[in-house]
């Protein structure tokens, strides 16, 4: 049981869990600051300890925590912003462009709406057979060295637009050779998963079984891919919280780097640096599975531009390579705005205020009139910190102010200069699980070509690209991350994901269908923090494992 004394808890510790008595509760000191210890928080002078669970950890994103635990968990705004009548406007305005098709959509694209990838604010789902086309997932491309494809670019879009009549958009799926005659436009491929089963066990001998992806890709339109290409499957993550992360500072984020592996345990996060369109400028990378975006906007108009063939005044081009001369000619027939782009700066603006206020769901487990925890959550959050799962998934962050949009202040007609930032995302003390940091997750890749029957093949309509992995690796390098690296995700609301959506899955390609085959994948810089959670007892497995459901 835990109680409250002012703004610190009383723990009292079951020693145990094997059947001891309870020990009495003592007050936990609040120490002044002392040098690094093990996790360290915001500021990096005070470590936070597994044995003092903070009542404060209940509102997850400070003033931005929403209390919803249903199917809208993902896409709530907080109680701030719902006060605010301007603002309530202007997210109830973001809302609507982000579920709602454009007349310019195209020519290629991954699908026409942005709330179909992020189904209800929350992950995508896998295609429930191999025949069904991928609506919520992308493939990155790029070969060794990490440069794009001549023809097809950094991004597989396997459906086109035929026609756009009454609000309804007619895709072309993709045809073996299909857009090579410059006058018809299909979709650059098919792109389809298999599984082979992994079985394993763990130390207590109980089993467990893991799907391994084999990836295919077939109906090439405009010919062959690259020598040595390279496909990086990405499932849609939710999108809850973002404006919170990109208002931590980025000296709190450099200070958890450790690339030497300083401290011994194994764990060696780097950081991703990119470069700011919208400035510019070296930025710290925050957004996406490998940290290739620095701010929410640049996310929102790579999606619009990579996703669903919309151009802004960040990204003006078409997702059309110079050698696709049928894209290129559909493109030139589309209705731009003044600003000669398919969207307007009003809407990408709106669409970023969407983005960046959706909030953050309050901890379950959490009794606010007892104001305890849950005995098995604390049991469990103490399993959590000594396995060292926080060695990545680094608990909390204090943000700083939360500047307004690089795009204007929005108002009712139009944007204007000298946006203000925003209060609700400012100097609030948040619990996301992430350093954001990039770490070695292990494994290697190769890409064969095959038959469906397996045979070798060279080219060909039958002839399919097949990309085969060992572990967590993509073996695709995106700026500064490897082939093997990926960017701690946030943990935050993981807990209500298939609430939210009771298809989704887990890790960058949703092959882990429990947060428990999530935990299994990890390796390299993980691989000490998996082995200690193979090493607990299975109750222990449980109390962990319903730690990470309460966030």
């Amino acid at each position: 049981m835990i109680k409250k004394i002012g703004v610190v808890i009383l723990v009292t510790s079951f020693l145990g869990a094997c059947g001891g008595s309870s020990k009495k509760a003592e007050p936990v000191i609040v120490l002044p600051p002392i040098p690094p210890v093990v996790l360290l928080d915001h500021s990096g002078l005070t470590p936070l300890s597994e044995d003092i669970i903070l009542i404060e950890e209940y509102l997850m994103g400070g003033d931005a925590t929403v209390f919803v635990n249903n199917k809208d968990a993902f896409g709530t705004r907080p109680e701030m912003i719902k006060r605010n009548f301007q603002q309530d406007g202007f997210f109830t305005a973001g809302d609507h462009l982000f579920r709602t098709k454009h007349n310019d959509t195209g020519p290629l694209l991954n699908n026409p709406v942005c709330q179909n990838c992020h189904i209800s604010d929350g992950r995508g789902e896998l295609p429930a057979s191999k025949k069904e086309p991928m609506l919520t997932m992308l493939f990155k491309l790029a070969d060794k060295t990490g440069a794009k494809d001549p023809i097809y670019g950094d991004q597989l879009q396997p459906f086109a637009v035929q026609s756009f009549d009454g609000g309804d958009i007619n895709l072309g799926l993709a045809v073996y050779d299909g857009s090579l005659n410059g006058n018809e436009l299909v979709g650059e491929a098919t792109p389809y998963i298999e599984y082979v089963t992994l079985s394993g066990q763990y130390p207590d001998g109980s089993s467990y079984q893991l799907r391994s992806p084999v990836y295919r890709i077939k109906d090439l339109s405009f010919g062959d891919f690259i020598d040595d290409i390279r496909f990086s499957p990405r499932l849609a993550p939710g999108i809850h919280g973002v404006g919170l992360l990109e208002a931590i500072p980025a000296e709190n984020i450099l200070a958890l780097v450790d690339v030497s592996d300083e401290d011994n345990d194994g764990i060696s996060g780097r950081v991703s640096m990119v470069t700011d369109v919208t400035t510019g400028e070296t930025a710290l990378g925050r957004f996406t599975y490998k940290a290739q975006n620095p701010s929410v906007l640049k996310q929102v108009a790579s999606a619009y531009q990579g996703d669903m063939g919309l151009t802004s005044s960040i990204f003006v081009d078409e997702p059309c390579s110079d050698q696709q001369l049928s894209c290129n000619f559909i493109a030139e027939q589309e209705i731009k705005t003044a600003d000669k782009t398919d969207i307007s700066n009003k809407e990408l603006a709106l669409v970023e205020f969407y983005n960046r206020l959706l909030g953050v769901p309050a901890r379950r487990g959490f009794d606010t009139i007892s104001e305890e925890w849950e005995s098995n959550i604390v049991e469990g959050r103490k399993l959590f910190f000594t396995s060292n799962c926080v060695g990545c998934h680094t608990p909390r962050h204090i943000t700083g102010i939360a500047a307004g949009s690089v795009l204007g202040e929005l108002t009712l007609l139009s944007l204007e200069p000298n946006a203000q930032p925003i209060e609700v995302l400012s100097e609030q003390t948040i619990f996301p699980y992430t350093d954001l940091l990039l770490h070695d997750m292990g494994g290697s890749c190769a890409v064969t070509r095959e038959l469906v029957n397996g045979d070798s093949c060279t080219g060909g309509a039958e002839c399919e690209y097949v990309q085969r992995c060992d572990g967590l690796a993509d073996d695709v390098i995106q700026g500064d991350a490897s082939g093997t690296e990926w960017k701690t995700p946030p943990l935050w609301g993981i807990g209500l994901v298939q609430t939210v959506n009771p298809e989704a899955t887990f890790l960058h390609d949703g092959r882990a269908r429990t947060i428990e085959e999530a935990i299994l994948w990890h390796e390299g810089e993980a691989l000490n923090s998996k082995n200690a959670f193979m090493q607990l007892s299975q109750i222990e497995r449980q109390q962990l494992l319903h730690f990470v459901e309460s966030l």
